[in-house]
C-alpha cells in the first residue's frame, strides 16, 4: 500500500474520502473569488432572499453553479453567527454584515 505522507501515515484513499465530503476542500483550484452567502433563517428573514438575488445579477453567476472564467463563485453557507445582523456573507474569507443593494453592488464591483 502506497502511503501519501509516510509522516501522516494516510492512503489515498483516506485523502480523498476527506477532500470529497467536505464542500470546502478542492481537488483543483478554486475560483479568484469566493462568496459564502448565509441562507439560514434569521438571514432570509432580513432580506436575504433579495440580497441572493442581488449579488446573483450583480455578478453574474446563479447560487450554487459553477463559477464563471474561475473568476467568482456564488455559494450558499449556513449561519455564521451574526443573526442580528444580517444578511451576511463571506467574502474571500472576510465576514461581512448588514449586506443591502448598494454594499452588494459595491462588493460585486472590487470582485469584478
Amino acid at each position: 500500500m502506497r502511503l501519501v505522507s509516510a509522516e501522516l501515515n494516510l492512503s489515498r484513499a483516506e485523502v480523498y474520502g476527506v477532500v470529497s465530503f467536505y464542500h470546502d476542500f478542492r481537488m483543483a483550484p478554486g475560483p479568484v473569488h469566493q462568496v459564502k452567502l448565509c441562507r439560514a433563517e434569521a438571514c432570509q428573514a432580513r432580506g436575504g432572499d433579495g440580497i441572493a438575488l442581488c449579488f446573483e445579477n450583480k455578478l453574474g453567476v446563479r447560487l450554487g453553479e459553477p463559477a464563471v472564467g474561475d473568476v467568482v463563485s456564488l455559494e450558499a453557507c449556513y449561519c455564521l453567527g451574526l443573526c442580528a445582523i444580517g444578511p451576511n456573507a463571506i467574502i474571500d474569507g472576510a465576514l461581512v454584515a448588514r449586506l443591502d443593494e448598494a454594499k452588494v453592488a459595491k462588493l460585486a464591483a472590487e470582485l469584478g
